[in-house]
């Protein structure tokens, strides 16, 4: 269940929670992966405050939904989420990347409660997560393994080697996210190894798929309500196509690269424009 509260905070409230959140922890270090974050806050939103099943007193209840973070670079939006969902405590936030922190930069399981897995070497997200999809089928478990990928990850051979097995084993109980921003380090992901036309892909490999707008929180509640209702027994994925640094003009127009540079008096600057788009 997800955590309650006296007065309901809307889905576009948890979203911008989420980004202040990933603006703030960035700020600690003075850099940080924001540009993702800011792009993919709609989707942790969707995914903490309405798809998923969890306890935020329990990060290990067996009853749970698991969400794989497959880009371990994007810690800092799940640590957002994460602290947003009471899984974490505020405080914490202040912590990141430090000695001793359980936020550290780069995301890793065994320090943080709530992140199911070490999203190092990118491409090997979707294929745990059909290792766990597999072994809760075993268990005759109800909950569902979503994985949360990059753009870049669709480059790996790994990546596809996995979704062949999810079809072939017909695991319904599996929901791949694939954050669709066009950007990796190597440059725009359409440029340095296209995966176009990726959702006719997907459906070739036998998966249920849609593409959506992943910064329209309307769409992405549908898909997410359509992937966990399909009634056929395939695996699914929601592409999410996402805009980087999203909710920050001056940041979102910026020549934007993998890593986006924030100077050091520009961090209260992005939060100053936050704070002018606050939703209710």
């Amino acid at each position: 269940m997800n955590p309650s509260t006296d007065t309901p905070i809307s889905l576009a409230r948890r979203a911008w929670n989420i980004r202040y959140k990933s603006v703030q922890m960035g700020a600690v270090q003075g850099q940080g992966y924001v540009g993702q974050a800011l792009g993919v806050s709609d989707v942790l939103a969707v995914s903490y405050f309405h798809a998923l099943r969890f306890r935020p007193e329990d990060p290990e209840w067996e009853g749970r939904d698991r969400f794989l973070l497959s880009i371990g670079h994007y810690a800092i939006a799940l640590y957002a989420a994460l602290l947003e969902a009471e899984v974490l405590p505020d405080y914490e936030l202040e912590t990141y990347g430090t000695d001793n922190s359980r936020l550290p930069m780069s995301g890793m399981a065994s320090y943080t409660p709530g992140m199911e897995i070490t999203g190092g070497s990118l491409g090997h997200g979707l294929g745990i997560a059909v290792g766990m999809a597999l072994g809760l089928k075993a268990k005759q478990s109800d909950s569902f393994v979503y994985n949360l990928m990059s753009d870049g990850e669709l480059g790996e051979g790994s990546t596809w080697e996995a979704a062949m097995s999810g079809a072939h084993h017909k695991l319904d109980n599996l929901i791949c996210i694939v954050d669709f921003n066009d950007q990796q380090a190597d440059g725009k992901s359409t440029e340095t190894l296209s995966s176009e036309p990726l959702d006719k892909k997907w459906d070739a490999f036998g998966w249920y798929t849609q593409r959506i707008d992943g910064n329209d929180l309307e769409a992405v509640i549908e898909a997410f309500d359509n992937a966990r209702n399909h009634d056929q027994p395939v695996p699914r994925v929601i592409i999410c196509n996402t805009k980087m640094c999203k909710g920050i003009p001056f940041l979102e127009e910026r020549e934007i690269t993998h890593f986006v540079r924030v100077e050091a008096d520009e961090w209260d600057k992005a939060l100053q424009v936050l704070e002018e788009g606050k939703p209710a």
